[in-house]
């Protein structure tokens, strides 16, 4: 593809850098990414992706915007209330950059639609805040060989990983079982600092980008964890597991068909 003068003004600021150019803004503008959840870690992710010129943005969410959604979730506004939060997003991200198309599908992922939904897409991104829907997503992505970059936030603390089936430990090498029901509250119960996401969406989004273009150390293998109130960030290194259920030597969980089909948005 050539870019058009308003697209060379655009993007001007990634074409100067050498690790970029133009070189790398067609991988950017021909890639397609697929963001499950538009709450509020996929809102600050799909706004930069979109304003980086990512070709094409899918977003799965089948939530309606909430009054309670705008202390944190930025791509929805009061005009929104009651849209679903796929085309509400949808509409936002469009308006910033028409380069973008921006595809919402208003559907709950589960078990047996995640594969077919993901499938056509290079990079997943997960925004979701349920332990199965999370395991869910890295299960699906390791089934198919699909880079993933996670992300969770709650009360004042956030983390961030990035998967790469095949070179590096997945989510289950971490965390082999979601923790009972109950055991870990939401941010419904416990709360959440409205500018958490943005810091960790921003950080989910960096790890796309540079996984598109192909550049710079993804968090393969690390858990970066944020704390704002002590304005700390650390890293716990993820050991490969062997013995993983779903990416080790002998996988045992070779089906999503038991995998529970619930879906709960941030």
């Amino acid at each position: 593809m050539e870019f058009t003068e308003e697209q060379l003004k655009r993007y001007s600021r990634h074409i100067i850098l050498s690790e970029v150019g133009g070189k790398g803004q067609k991988k950017i503008s021909a890639a397609k990414v697929l963001m499950v959840g538009a709450g509020g870690l996929g809102c600050p992710v799909g706004y930069y992706l979109a304003a980086a010129g990512v070709g094409t943005i899918a977003i799965v969410d089948n939530d309606e915007v909430e009054l309670s959604n705008l202390q944190r979730q930025i791509a929805h506004s009061v005009k929104t209330l009651g849209m679903k939060k796929a085309d509400s997003a949808k509409q936002t991200f469009e308006a910033l950059n028409p380069d973008v198309n921006v595809v919402a599908i208003k559907e709950r992922i589960n078990s047996k639609n995640i594969l077919d939904l993901i499938r056509d897409y290079d990079i997943i991104v997960d925004g979701t805040d349920n332990f199965p829907t999370r395991y869910l997503i890295n299960d699906a992505c390791v089934m198919l060989g699909k880079p993933l970059v996670t992300g969770a936030i709650l009360r004042f603390e956030g983390q961030v990983t990035t998967i790469l089936p095949g070179d590096g430990p997945c989510y289950r090498c971490l965390f082999e079982e979601p923790p009972p029901a109950g055991l870990v509250p939401s941010c419904q119960e416990a709360g959440v600092l409205g500018v958490l996401p943005g810091v960790i969406g921003a950080l989910q989004a960096t790890e796309v980008l540079k996984l598109i273009i192909g550049k710079g150390k993804p968090l393969k293998g690390e858990l970066l964890i944020y704390d704002a109130l002590g304005v700390n960030f650390r890293k716990v290194k993820i050991p490969k597991n062997s013995e993983c259920p779903v990416c080790g030597k002998e996988p045992t969980i070779k089906e999503l068909s038991d995998m529970p089909e619930q879906y709960c948005e941030i």
